[in-house]
C-alpha cells in the first residue's frame, strides 16, 4: 500500500483535507464512470469516437473511476534519443515502452508514429494508441522551438489508434500555424472516428518576469485550455499551475479582477479549478502532468498530481517521468 501522506510529506493535511473556495462542484461537471454518456454523448461526435474514447476510461486500473492515467512517450523526439534513453536503452525498443504501459495499467499509451506503428499488430487491441502527431525537433541548429508534423491522420487510422494527439505552444511566434494545423487534424480524425487530445503548453521567453514563470500561471494556461477546447479537442493536456497573475505581471491581454480576487486562491486546487472551468466547466477532460523528471521524487510528485486533481473534479494525470529513469519494475 502506497504511503500517500508520507509521500506527500508537509503538504499532505492541506492537500488531504482542503476545501474547494471560487468555484463550486455543482458548477463543474465531475469524473464518474458514466462521463461519455453523461457529457460527451450529447455533443457531435460520431459513435465511433464515443466508443474509442470510452475504450480509453475502460482500460487500466482506474477502469470504472472516471478518472485516466496516460503514459506518454516522446522525448526521443522532444529531447534527444540519448538524453532520453541513455540510462535505460531498453527504451529505444518500442514494445518496451508500451509493455510499460500495459503492466502499470495505464488506460493508454501516447507516442509517435513511428513507436506506434513499429508495434501496432502486437498490441493496438491490448491498449488505446494516442498517436501524437506534431512535435519539436531538436536537431536543427540553433534550436528552434516548433511543433511541425510528422505524419497524418489516416497513418494514424491505419495502425489502429483510439486517438491522436498535437501540441500547441500557445504564445510562441508560430502558434497560429499550429493552431490551425491542429484544429485540421482534429476534424479529420473525428471524421474516421478517433478521439483528440491537445497538448495545450506556453512557450514564450516574456512569460518569465522577475524570477517568475507565468507559463505555468493558472490565468494564462487556463486561457490556453479555452483555446483548446474550441477546436474540439476532446482531452486537454496541461501542466498543473504554479501561480496565477500571469496578465497583470506581464500587462498585456485582458483579464478581471475577479478571477484573483473571487474565482481562486493560492492553493494548487483552486489554480486548477480554473483550468478545468476553462475546458467548458469540465465537460472537455483535462488531465495534468505534474512535471519533470526528478528521479526518485518522480512517485511523490506523481501522487501529489493524483490528489490535485481528485480535489478540484478533473480526469486524470500523464506521468511526467521518462522511462528511462529506471528498471521497468520501478518505473
Amino acid at each position: 500500500m502506497t504511503d500517500i501522506q508520507g509521500l506527500l510529506g508537509d503538504e499532505a493535511k492541506d492537500l488531504l483535507t482542503y476545501t474547494a473556495q471560487g468555484i463550486p462542484n455543482e458548477d463543474l461537471v465531475l469524473p464518474g464512470p458514466d462521463f461519455v454518456d453523461r457529457t460527451v454523448s450529447a455533443t457531435d461526435r460520431s459513435p465511433r469516437v464515443l466508443r474509442n474514447l470510452q475504450s480509453l476510461f475502460d482500460h487500466g486500473r482506474l477502469v470504472g473511476t472516471g478518472y485516466v492515467s496516460i503514459l506518454p512517450v516522446d522525448q526521443g523526439i522532444e529531447h534527444s534519443a540519448a538524453s532520453a534513453f541513455a540510462r535505460n536503452p531498453r527504451y529505444l525498443d518500442p514494445r518496451n515502452i508500451v509493455e510499460l504501459a500495459i503492466e502499470g495499467g495505464c488506460n493508454a499509451v501516447a507516442s509517435t508514429l513511428g513507436v506506434l506503428g513499429a508495434v501496432s499488430r502486437r498490441y493496438a487491441h491490448k491498449i488505446p494508441f494516442i498517436v501524437k502527431l506534431n512535435h519539436n525537433e531538436l536537431l536543427t541548429y540553433p534550436n528552434r522551438y516548433d511543433q511541425i508534423m510528422f505524419g497524418n491522420v489516416e497513418q494514424c487510422f491505419e495502425l489502429g489508434a483510439a486517438g491522436v494527439g498535437a501540441t500547441v505552444y500557445f504564445g510562441s511566434e508560430q502558434s497560429d500555424r499550429q493552431l490551425q494545423e491542429a484544429s485540421e487534424v482534429f476534424a479529420r480524425a473525428h471524421e474516421l472516428g478517433m478521439f483528440t487530445v491537445l497538448w495545450c503548453y506556453l512557450r514564450n521567453s516574456a512569460f518569465k518576469k522577475d524570477g517568475v514563470d507565468y507559463s505555468v500561471s493558472a490565468d494564462l494556461t487556463g486561457q490556453a485550455n479555452h483555446l483548446g477546447v474550441t477546436i474540439e479537442a476532446d482531452i486537454i493536456k496541461q501542466k498543473q499551475p504554479e501561480n496565477n497573475g500571469g496578465y497583470p505581471a506581464l500587462d498585456f491581454g485582458r483579464t478581471d479582477k475577479l478571477l484573483y480576487d473571487r474565482l481562486t486562491t493560492d492553493h494548487p486546487i483552486d489554480l486548477t479549478r480554473w483550468q478545468v472551468a476553462n475546458c467548458y466547466m469540465g465537460q472537455v477532460a483535462l488531465i495534468n502532468s505534474g512535471g519533470a523528471s526528478a528521479g526518485k521524487r518522480d512517485l511523490a510528485q506523481a501522487v501529489r498530481t493524483a490528489v490535485i486533481n481528485s480535489g478540484r473534479a478533473a480526469p486524470g494525470s500523464s506521468p511526467a517521468a521518462k522511462p528511462s529513469s529506471g528498471p521497468q519494475q520501478r518505473a
